[in-house]
């Protein structure tokens, strides 16, 4: 079962988490003030009220889990959000990537693979408080060509190659944030698409994802 009161104990906890990410190096104040704002203990079991602002992952439904906020603060610092940007976001997950991003008020379009996880976004009432936030069920490796091109393309999980469709889905001028590498480790990239078409890549830290699934479940 979720908790959804947000008491003053609760905001406490968030402020000292968004110091920890603070101190990891996250200096974007606009990533942190979200991470500050959304209430991470909605996103999980009422069991976890008392560790739900540590540092770190938790398991949610479908083998799945609740990113460490300070993979999310990084991932969100590297695609440099702009108010109004169109972003995709490949692994919906817990909602928890997409409300800081939707907090961010970029345009946020998210895809999840599970139907179960995607049915329980869909009645979750917490997530209502974000218009610009748009779930969809349907295959992350295809992207969502119908709604496209988007500015920024977020991958919550670890790939094992680049989707093509997904660089053909971004915009000249824009970045993907994808973790790409099969095993236990990947490697974070940031792709930024040329005006010419051509793609540039940066290397950044070493993450551990669950891995990108191909089709619907």
């Amino acid at each position: 079962m979720r908790l959804f009161e947000d008491t003053y104990r609760h905001k406490g906890m968030r402020k000292q988490l968004t110091e920890i990410v603070r101190k990891k190096g996250i200096s974007d104040e606009r990533v942190l003030e979200a991470i500050a704002n959304v209430p991470r203990h909605f996103f999980m079991d009422s069991a976890f009220d008392k560790i739900a602002y540590e540092d770190r992952a938790f398991p949610i439904a479908e083998e799945q889990t609740i990113s460490q906020p300070y993979t999310v603060a990084y991932q969100t610092q590297l695609l440099d959000i702009k108010p109004y940007e169109k972003i995709l976001e490949i692994g919906t997950g817990s909602a928890y990537q997409a409300s800081v991003l939707a907090e961010m008020e970029a345009q946020v379009f998210t895809i999840e693979r599970q139907r179960k996880l995607f049915d329980i976004n869909k009645d979750f009432s917490y997530l209502k408080k974000y218009p610009n936030l748009k779930f969809f069920f349907g295959d992350g490796f295809e992207g969502l060509p119908t709604y496209g091109p988007f500015d920024k393309i977020i991958v919550t999980a670890a790939a094992p190659f680049i989707p093509p469709k997904l660089v053909e889905q971004l915009k000249p001028g824009g970045k993907m944030v994808i973790p790409v590498g099969e095993g236990n480790v990947q490697r974070m990239l940031r792709l930024t698409k040329q005006k010419d078409g051509l793609i540039t890549e940066e290397v950044f830290d070493n993450f551990s994802f669950v891995p990108m699934m191909e089709g619907r479940n």
